[in-house]
């Protein structure tokens, strides 16, 4: 992986100020940490870790954040708590940098985006290239590397890391804490409304440790998607870019409607054998959208590998999203606030 040249850029500026969360990381914060030797102004904000995180953190001189319950710990939450200790104890800070306890920022990545944002009075932040670890240790991992790969320009969103305004952030009142998953995506929706811009610039941004080896991960990974589409759907029913009601109209077809028929016909079969005719078109479509997605991906330059099988887990993934998109919306109606849905635990120290 190519290291970006810092040789274009300004050296970093005081102006800036990292806040990092984390929930017992363990050595990714370690790595986490060392990646911003360089830094100065480092808040890292605890979500009731049980290892030494904060231990870590004071040892490297980083202002301490500790978030007690209630209420109920958010990633929504922790930043908004590190921006404002930032703040409070930096009043001269225009930018903060988010990043989260399993990543690391790669070299020469701060000074590009500083002065991207510094040459762009409306943009609001900017974010780059975002490589997945250790894509090659499992299949969900690789998977993880091709979602971080967004089209370099003008964006919709982005994702925990990235280089913000702070005036940008306070004009929208940070983020939304109830939210438990595309806080970031909401984020940026407000921020849009509101005229400023969103860029991915063509930088190697940061290394994330997703370290998703098993089914179960990715099924509470993807579960806590489908709750995040929920939200932003409800919340913002007019997005068109991301069309969030539409991504929820696909989960509902797809993970939910086209089953129902599939047992429907299924069960009609018993009574009258031409209803299978129907139950195999239902079901063949399923195969048949996988292939596509997986050719679609291999033409944008995945390995057959990687394709295939993010064709078969795109869909998949549509029924734990569709049970995401469920627990929001009964939540929601009974008046309760969403817990966070965790798929990674705690790391050695």
């Amino acid at each position: 992986m190519p290291s970006p040249s810092n040789a274009d850029v300004p050296s970093l500026r005081p102006q800036i100020g990292f806040v990092v969360i984390g929930r017992n990381e363990g050595e990714r914060l370690r790595r986490c940490f060392a990646s911003l030797q360089d830094v100065s102004t480092i808040v890292y904000v605890d979500s009731g870790s049980t290892d030494q995180s904060v231990n870590l953190a004071l040892s490297i001189g980083a202002t301490v954040v500790e978030l007690a319950v209630p209420p109920h710990f958010t990633a929504a939450r922790a930043r908004n708590a590190g921006i404002a200790r930032l703040i409070a104890e930096n009043p001269d800070v225009r930018f903060v940098h988010t990043l989260d306890g399993d990543c690391e920022i790669l070299p020469g990545w701060t000074e590009a985006a500083y002065a991207m944002l510094e040459a762009g009075p409306d943009l609001a932040l900017v974010f780059g290239r975002l490589h997945e670890r250790h894509p090659e240790r499992s299949i969900y991992n690789a998977l993880c590397d091709d979602e971080w790969n967004v089209p370099v320009g003008e964006a919709a969103g982005c994702g925990g890391i990235a280089l913000h305004r702070i005036a940008a952030l306070q004009s929208i009142g940070g983020f939304n804490e109830a939210m438990i998953s595309a806080e970031d995506s909401e984020m940026c929706m407000r921020l849009r409304k509101q005229g400023w811009r969103l860029e991915c610039i063509d930088r190697d941004m940061a290394l994330h440790d997703a370290n998703i080896t098993r089914f179960g991960q990715w099924w509470r990974r993807t579960k806590r998607g489908g709750h995040g589409f929920a939200e932003m759907a409800h919340l913002h029913p007019d997005a068109r870019w991301p069309d969030w009601p539409r991504t929820c109209r696909s989960i509902l077809v797809w993970g939910g409607l086209l089953l129902l028929l599939l047992l429907a016909t299924l069960m009609a079969s018993i009574a009258n054998p031409w209803w299978l005719v129907a139950s195999a078109a239902i079901a063949g479509l399923y195969p048949f959208k996988m292939a596509a997605i997986a050719l679609r991906k291999r033409r944008s330059g995945l390995r057959w590998p990687v394709a295939l099988a993010s064709g078969v887990l795109l869909m998949v993934g549509k029924f734990p999203e569709l049970l995401g998109l469920i627990q929001f919306h009964r939540n929601r109606m009974n008046g309760r606030q969403s817990r966070l849905i965790e798929y990674k635990g705690a790391a050695r120290t």
